[in-house]
């Protein structure tokens, strides 16, 4: 299992990750949101939909924000991620116990099981199982 930090941007995410690489190596793999869906809003089609930094001094990922999400001030998402499907399942329920649920686990359309829940005390989680 892993405890990745996931970073939220405000449009600027691609600069980030390209510093941070720049900081602490490893390989940067961004895909945005055109990537993912042609029909998104222009103003979207260039922003990260979803960017990592991974086999460097530190590991995380990160992300535009989608049109219409407000940031917060200084808040992050933890995500949770592995194979141990069992493990996994068992943290996201007992994370999730009296918080919000804000995607139920489920299995996604990238293949893996998927949900993002606020903890009673107001952290955001993300879990994530999965499937290769």
């Amino acid at each position: 299992m892993d405890l990745n930090p996931y970073l939220m941007f405000d449009g600027n995410c691609r600069e980030a990750l390209n510093f941070y690489h720049t900081v602490f190596g490893g390989e940067l793999n961004i895909m945005t949101y055109g990537d993912l869906d042609g029909s998104c809003p222009d103003g979207m089609r260039d922003h990260v939909m979803h960017g990592t930094l991974m086999g460097g001094e530190i590991e995380f990922m990160a992300g535009d924000a989608p049109e219409g999400m407000p940031l917060g001030t200084g808040k992050i998402n933890l995500s949770l991620s592995g194979f141990d499907e069992a493990s996994l399942c068992s943290k996201y329920e007992a994370l999730s116990e009296n918080g919000t649920i804000v995607v139920p686990l489920d299995r996604q359309m990238w293949g893996d099981l998927f949900g993002a829940f606020q903890d009673k005390f107001g952290i955001d989680w993300m879990v994530n199982i999965r499937t290769s």
